[in-house]
């Protein structure tokens, strides 16, 4: 006897149920609520699996026309906010394909050898690989940002620090290029990701693919799953395609990774910016105030940015718990990737983009910085090395050196201004001369090593990177 499906039940329930899901349970399981942002790449890939079952002959010429009509309105209400959601249909797909169907009887064959679960492998790959591309600009405006502030500090020279300990003095316009080295890691990562997660999924069905004559490889072309060369690339085992997620996590591994250094960047920055400190001033479009405190102006931008790092990793850390006890293959607790990857995503686009735009009103204070680079004890090491230069080896040089630097402080005074006999006495063969490692710019010169923080190296490195990010 033919089973008739329950009007109230979604159309996902097959003649196999006598009734609708219970309402506690519609409310449990939906998904629309989120997974709606798939909407662009869920017709997408339903435009690319229309045209191949026309291809092959499942859809006439007709059908095809009248469904991909129907979804370009869709399409289009959705992008105006007209189109109505419906949680009691589940998820993204289900709206869709239900109001499709509404409106045009052909639209009930569009999932003709399609299941959510590689439906939903492909909307996936196809909205991962969207926010790659967006999110390699935005970094790639964060190290503009980045290299512009440092070209406009060449001249200013810092402590760098060891252990939140003054230790050597840098340009800081070598202390922000070592951020763009880090941001560039990103991005190499990055696209690392989209070149892998970049095969088709559809055609593998729920687990075991199809029997009908589906064209796998004119869906991929369809969509770009394809290589350097325009060969298509399809998911090579139908179990895998529909379980893996493997592309979530390396995206938002990379992204956590990305969330750390923007928050060690907003972390310099903060110190930077404080009275201690003094180093920079940071515009009042990127600061906030106190509500009891009138003089205070606070960098609340960077400690965001800084705070966020955290939701990120803990994105990531779900995801890895969710993952690790799945058997294959589709398991409903995947539903729960997506508020994780999408709050990845978002998190670190805005970080990324906001501290770009922060950057560009940032201002080193050249009086401050002077002053704190002055400290001739960061040039220690510098004496070290004109110690060995004469034939000291490098452990006898490091325990003079460090001898001299105890004995000043003790008496109070600078270590180039430590008397000659002081000097006689912790090393006979003194020679006054050895104390012009003391001049700062002298002792920046000398730094040519490449890598190094010394003016010619970091011009280079200036407009080597200038000339990459044009």
């Amino acid at each position: 006897m033919k089973t008739k499906r329950p009007s109230h039940a979604p159309i996902s329930r097959s003649g196999r149920f006598v009734s609708g899901p219970s309402e506690a349970v519609a409310r449990f399981t939906e998904s629309v609520s989120f997974d709606r942002r798939l909407w662009a790449q869920d017709i997408q890939g339903s435009l690319a699996h229309a045209a191949m079952l026309h291809k092959v002959g499942l859809l006439t010429r007709a059908e095809y026309r009248d469904i991909r009509a129907g979804l370009e309105a869709i399409a289009g209400e959705i992008r105006s906010g007209h189109f109505v959601w419906k949680p009691e249909l589940e998820d993204v797909h289900m709206n869709i394909e239900a109001e499709l169907t509404r409106r045009i009887p052909a639209g009930a064959k569009l999932h003709t050898g399609r299941s959510r679960n590689d439906q939903v492998a492909v909307d996936l790959r196809l909205w991962v690989r969207d926010e790659i591309d967006g999110l390699l600009e935005d970094i790639r405006t964060l190290m503009r940002a980045l290299v512009r502030l440092a070209g406009r500090s060449t001249e200013i020279w810092i402590p760098g620090y060891t252990h939140l300990q003054r230790a050597q003095p840098v340009s800081a316009a070598h202390h922000l290029l070592a951020y763009v080295e880090m941001l560039e890691r990103d991005r190499s990562r990055f696209r690392d990701c989209r070149r892998r997660l970049n095969e088709c999924p559809l055609g593998s069905g729920a687990l075991a693919g199809s029997t009908l004559p589906l064209d796998r490889a004119f869906v991929a072309r369809q969509l770009g799953f394809v290589d350097e060369r325009g060969r298509p690339r399809v998911t090579r085992n139908s179990m895998d395609a529909v379980s893996d997620r493997d592309f979530v996590v390396e995206f938002c591994a990379h992204a956590a990774l990305l969330a750390v250094h923007l928050s060690r960047l907003a972390e310099d920055l903060i110190l930077w910016n404080s009275a201690e400190f003094g180093f920079i001033r940071i515009g009042d479009a990127f600061t906030t105030g106190s509500s009891l405190m009138p003089q205070k102006k606070n960098p609340d931008v960077a400690e965001l940015v800084r705070g966020k790092a955290g939701r990120v990793i803990g994105n990531l850390t779900a995801l890895l718990v969710l993952l690790k006890g799945l058997p294959l293959t589709y398991n409903r607790d995947l539903q729960e990737d997506k508020e994780r990857l999408f709050d990845t995503a978002d998190t670190v686009r805005a970080c990324t983009r906001v501290l770009a735009q922060m950057l560009d009103e940032v201002e080193f204070q050249p009086d401050r910085c002077a002053a704190a680079v002055a400290d001739p004890n960061l040039l220690a090491t510098d004496l070290v090395d004109a110690l060995v230069r004469r034939g000291v080896p490098f452990r006898q040089a490091h325990h003079l050196v460090g001898a001299a630097v105890a004995r000043a402080e003790q008496l109070g005074c600078p270590l180039p201004q430590l008397p000659r006999e002081e000097w006689k006495r912790i090393w006979p063969e003194f020679d006054p001369s050895l104390l012009e490692v003391f001049d700062l710019a002298r002792a920046m010169e000398r730094r040519t090593l490449p890598g190094s923080p010394g003016p010619g190296q970091v011009n280079r490195e200036l407009k080597l990177w200038q000339r990459r990010l044009a």
